[in-house]
């Protein structure tokens, strides 16, 4: 069977957490993305288009069905605290995931069938895909959460235009939080409340806010010390207390991201940063973003920022900023 061919292959590359659903409309999404669209809870990065998030045969119009991988990143290794959430810490993800989904897509189109991988860049619905492919379950902090590896996963998707038997789950079940139980952790460790037994938040998720260009000053102070990230919700889940750790060696932590480096990300020249952050799963949102968010951790921890040169009038502003609003 071509299904138990493609898990041998994955289990060859050291994928063991992967599932398989039909390729179809995911129409039971409509209504919820239209009351965020309406709530105005979407952000930049969010698809405007509804029906284009609940559609795949945008991409393959052939396709029958949607593969899900789930790649784990957290290594057996102490993550010293600088700011930057766990998963930053290797090699840009996209680049990585991307590279094991290409050999997949190989091996599919080997076996006579069409293949097309997708790694965040796009508009499915992934930890919905993964929760009906059965990688795991979807927990009050909106993480996907699996039985071997936690929340620390990335997860890829692989859609073929070849029949493979499923076994989806049921989505009116995803809302339940029955894994969870009672469980409030996380919403306690929230430090913006963006995840509460209310409503969900994304658009003041502290991680959110490391990576919007522009910030209130009123969401500086929700930073408290996090440069890129944040690992709140996923450090208070029980979920992630007994784990096994990622043997992918591209996200095991480079030497520069697990140690002190708020002084050196403000200090690179444009090639440093090119050299060093932007290999990295944050170096996408560009130098300027993440050296704003280092001058605010300085500046958090009691540090002089009065100190810092720059030409850019972007960081400049927040410099004045953060200086004005200490003297208050």
């Amino acid at each position: 069977m071509k299904k138990d061919e493609i898990i041998r292959f994955c289990n060859s590359l050291g994928l063991d957490t992967l599932g398989f659903i039909k390729c179809r409309e995911f129409t039971e999404l409509k209504d919820f993305f239209y009351e965020r669209k309406e709530k105005g809870l979407e952000n930049e990065f969010e698809e405007k288009d509804v029906l284009k998030r609940i559609n795949p045969f945008n991409y393959m119009e052939e396709g029958k069905t949607i593969i899900s991988i789930a790649f784990p990143y957290l290594h057996d290794v102490n993550y010293f605290d600088n700011g930057f959430s766990v998963y930053t810490r290797g090699t840009d993800y996209h680049r990585v995931v991307k590279s094991y989904l290409s050999k997949v897509c190989e091996f599919i189109e080997g076996i006579g069938g069409k293949a097309l991988a997708f790694v965040d860049s796009n508009f499915l619905p992934e930890r919905h895909i993964a929760y009906l492919a059965g990688i795991g379950f979807i927990g009050k902090n909106n993480l996907i959460i699996t039985k071997k590896y936690g929340s620390y996963v990335f997860l890829g998707e692989i859609i073929t235009d070849l029949e493979i038997e499923t076994n989806e789950r049921n989505y009116k079940e995803i809302q339940n939080f029955k894994e969870c139980g009672n469980c409030e952790l996380c919403y306690k460790a929230c430090p913006s409340k963006a995840i509460n037994p209310y409503k969900k938040n994304s658009n003041i998720c502290v991680s959110y806010l490391t990576q919007k260009k522009d910030l209130d000053d009123k969401h500086m102070k929700l930073l408290k010390g996090r440069v890129f990230g944040c690992d709140s919700c996923q450090n208070s889940c029980p979920y992630n207390e007994k784990i096994e750790f990622s043997k992918i060696e591209e996200f095991y932590p480079h030497d520069f991201m697990n140690k002190e480096n708020s002084i050196q990300l403000i200090n690179a020249s444009t090639k440093e940063f090119k050299d060093s952050f932007f290999k990295t799963s944050c170096g996408w949102r560009g130098k300027n973003v993440l050296k704003r968010n280092a001058l605010i951790k300085i500046n958090n921890d009691k540090g002089d920022i009065s100190i810092v040169k720059t030409d850019s009038p972007y960081l400049k502003d927040y410099v004045d900023r953060l200086l004005n609003s200490n003297k208050i």
